[in-house]
């Protein structure tokens, strides 16, 4: 046996309470059928993920150049699950967005989320620095490095 992680399992226990009334919700905003969408639109596989989620791998669409993104409980990448298997902390990071998309009324997020990468980017040279859903998801755990902030004109 090797201690090397394998792919990501789903959960053998029933979602809890909180997970499941996020996907409830975000079933009802429609942004989990929008990622449903998206991953199939760039022909990802679908297969189940960490704490209620779905996973789309092998993700085929070049933008956005993440590692990871997530719509509505779908977390979509180019990785493969074997891959995604080796970062669990993506995942955790991946899975608090789906939470965001719920706290957001679905898809505005997206609007949103794009508003805080622009900030972020005025105030640092980076999207995700200063981004409030990013920093609310773990900067470190998405695999970002925090950049200072930029000296005022």
């Amino acid at each position: 046996m090797t201690d090397r992680p394998g792919p990501p399992r789903a959960h053998s226990a029933p979602p809890t309470r909180p997970e499941r009334l996020r996907q409830v919700v975000n079933l009802l905003n429609q942004s989990t059928a929008l990622g449903l969408v998206i991953a199939i639109a760039g022909r990802a596989s679908l297969s189940p993920g960490p704490r209620g989620t779905l996973l789309a791998t092998g993700f085929r669409i070049r933008f956005p150049r993440a590692s990871a993104f997530t719509v509505g409980d779908v977390i979509i990448t180019k990785k493969s699950l074997a891959q995604l298997g080796e970062r669990p902390r993506l995942l955790r990071h991946e899975t608090r967005h789906a939470s965001q998309y719920a706290c957001c009324l679905g898809p505005v997020m997206l609007p949103a989320y794009g508003l805080a990468a622009a900030w972020s980017w005025l105030r640092t040279g980076d999207p995700a620095s200063r981004n409030i859903f990013e920093r609310r998801a773990g900067l470190l755990d998405g695999g970002y490095v925090e950049r200072p902030l930029r000296a005022r004109r």
